[in-house]
């Protein structure tokens, strides 16, 4: 469970550095930008989610380690596709003001959502 605690902590990290990077340098960059305003938001909707889940990823290692061979390995993993489809798609779409993108989030949403089941199923197990 070392691996995922790793992640925990990659995930965290880089969810702080996207965060401010969006709160300082991109937010002077996006004032002038078309739909500068939307996309800014956009931004701080995938960082907000990005950390929240970089906790839960370490939340998930904990579990799976009083519960080996649990779903809480499976949570951990669902949670970091999550960050990479849902934050992911938001911050690519917030720098190029692609809105196709938007397609891809709601895949993101979707493993967010399947690790906190897995996670839920782990714990009550």
């Amino acid at each position: 469970m070392q691996l995922l605690l790793a992640l925990a902590a990659v995930a965290g990290f880089s969810g702080v550095a996207v965060g401010a990077f969006g709160g300082h340098g991109l937010r002077k960059t996006l004032a002038s930008a078309p739909e500068g305003a939307k996309r800014l938001e956009w931004w701080q909707t995938g960082s907000s989610y990005h950390q929240v889940h970089a906790v839960a990823i370490g939340l998930a290692a904990l579990v799976a380690e009083r519960a080996p061979e649990s779903l809480a390995s499976a949570a951990a993993w669902a949670f970091l596709a999550g960050i990479v489809l849902f934050s992911g798609s938001l911050y690519v779409m917030a720098l190029s003001g692609v809105r196709k993108l938007g397609a891809v989030t709601p895949l993101g949403g979707l493993g967010l959502l399947a690790g906190w089941a897995c996670l839920f199923v782990a714990a009550a197990s």
